[in-house]
Order: C-alpha cells, then structure tokens, then sequence
C-alpha cells in the first residue's frame, strides 16, 4: 500500500508524571466498556471485520502451513497460544474508537497510516515482548511433548488428540501445559491489557507502559482476571470455526479494551 495520506499519530500527551496514574475497576466498568466495545463495533463493522479478517487469515496461513509441514499435532497448542498476539492485533481497532470518541472522521488511509506509523514508536517493541511470549509458549509445547510423549507416535492431529486424551502421559502433559500456559497468559495478560493503547496516545517507553498495565490490574485484581479469563474463552471460542469467529469477537475485544484502559488510566490534568 502506498501513497498514504500522512497523519500525526494520535495526540501525543506527555506529563511531568513519572508513572501514569491509574485507578481501580470494577466489574460494572467492564461490563459498560465492553457494551462500548460492542457499540463501536456497530458504528464502525467493517473496520472491524477487516482487522478481524487479517488476524483470522493470519491464523489460517499458519494452520495450512503446520498441515502441510506435516506438523498438524502442533495446531492444538497454536490454537491455545495464538490469541495471546490479540492485544498487538487490535491496535487498529483501538485507533479507530479512539477518533470515535472524539469525533473525528474514520478515513481509512488515515487509520492505517496511523497503525503504519507505530512500527517506529515503542509499540514495536511491545510486539517483539508478545512474540517472545508466544514463542516461549510453543517453545514448551515442544519441551513438554518430549518429555510426557516423546516414545508415542502421532503423524496426524486425530492421532495426536488420541494419545492426549486417552494416555495417563497425555493427561500430565494436558495438566502441566495448561498450568504453564495460564501463567504464561497470565503474565502477558498483565503486561499489555491496557499498555498497548497507553503507548498509541502518550510518549512514554515500553517498560513505563508494562508497569502500568501490571499496576492497573493490581488496582483491581478480580475484576480484571475476570477479564483476562472471558477474553481468553472468546477468543477460544472463536478460533473453533476456523478463526472464523474472530471477524466478530476480535474487533468487539478490541474495542472494549480501548474504554477499559480510558478508564483504568485516566488523563492527566
């Protein structure tokens, strides 16, 4: 894509603070962000079902290519792992509610210029943290299979599903990679939930962002693992179909998490 008519970035807000401010949640704020999100959706869909729609066809390309590297025992936990890339993904979903929010028109060359624009800004350096985590999550998907399953054979995913399911080892291995993978997603839930809209709007740095994002769900712990569990179900679910399911549930998450971090990270006066 070329010839894009440049835009400033969002307003970039900076403050004598050394950390922003944040404040705690409750589970009626989330509830009123995420009927937000859902509003948003509505107003601006095909926003939406585009974003959706590239993370989907992300997801497919990779599911094609596992099959055909003869690696199908490997779509489970890529299918687990991969919404942990949600957050990152959204970012032009977050844009979008964000000129919503103050009126301004949604130009679709504007929008993606915008999204463009943040390859050079701290945010790249928040995709590179989610892309370690994805990796260390596959890395011990691997780790895991050639400890509790490295004597079975299982050349195609049906197999594979057989000797997880119906093995003494394939329970362990389903109970300690699901331990290590909900403090995997834990820890990444923390880190981003609200840091990637944070460092789209203020000119801070990626470690300033992360902490804030693991201060805001420290403000208020059960509300937001709440979140962080219902976030992962959707996006679970939708990835059932095909990551069909992501057209809808991407873009109406992505949303809500713009209004959650308005309201978990107030501006500064």
């Amino acid at each position: 894509m070329t010839n894009l008519p440049q835009e400033a970035p969002p307003a970039r807000q900076t403050t004598a603070q050394a950390m922003p401010r944040v404040q705690a949640l409750s589970v009626d704020d989330l509830r009123d962000c995420l009927m937000r999100g859902l509003s948003d959706f509505a107003r601006a869909p095909l926003y939406g079902l585009f974003f959706g729609g590239v993370f989907a066809a992300a997801g497919i390309a990779i599911v094609l290519g596992l099959t055909a590297w003869d690696m199908p025992w490997m779509i489970y936990p890529f299918a687990i792992g991969f919404p942990l890339l949600g957050p990152f993904a959204a970012a032009g979903l977050y844009e979008v509610s964000r000129r919503l929010e103050v009126g301004r028109p949604l130009d679709r060359a504007q929008v993606l210029s915008v999204v463009w624009a943040q390859r050079r800004r701290e945010i790249s350096w928040m995709a590179f943290v989610m892309l370690f985590v994805f990796w260390m999550w596959m890395y011990q998907v691997r780790l895991l299979i050639a400890l509790f399953l490295g004597r079975m054979s299982f050349s195609t995913l049906e197999k594979f599903a057989t000797v997880v399911f119906t093995t003494e080892q394939g329970w362990i291995f389903l109970a300690v990679g699901h331990v290590v993978g909900a403090a995997l997603s834990l820890v990444l839930f923390s880190i981003t939930v609200v840091s990637i809209p944070l460092l789209m709007e203020r000119e801070i740095d990626f470690v300033t962002a992360m902490i804030t994002s693991v201060k805001a769900v420290l403000a208020s712990p059960v509300p937001m693992l709440g979140w962080g569990i219902f976030v992962t179900v959707a996006m679970l679910v939708a990835c059932a179909p095909f990551f069909l399911g992501l057209l809808i549930v991407l873009p109406v998450l992505g949303h809500a998490t713009w209004h959650i971090y308005r309201r978990a990270v107030p501006v500064p006066a």
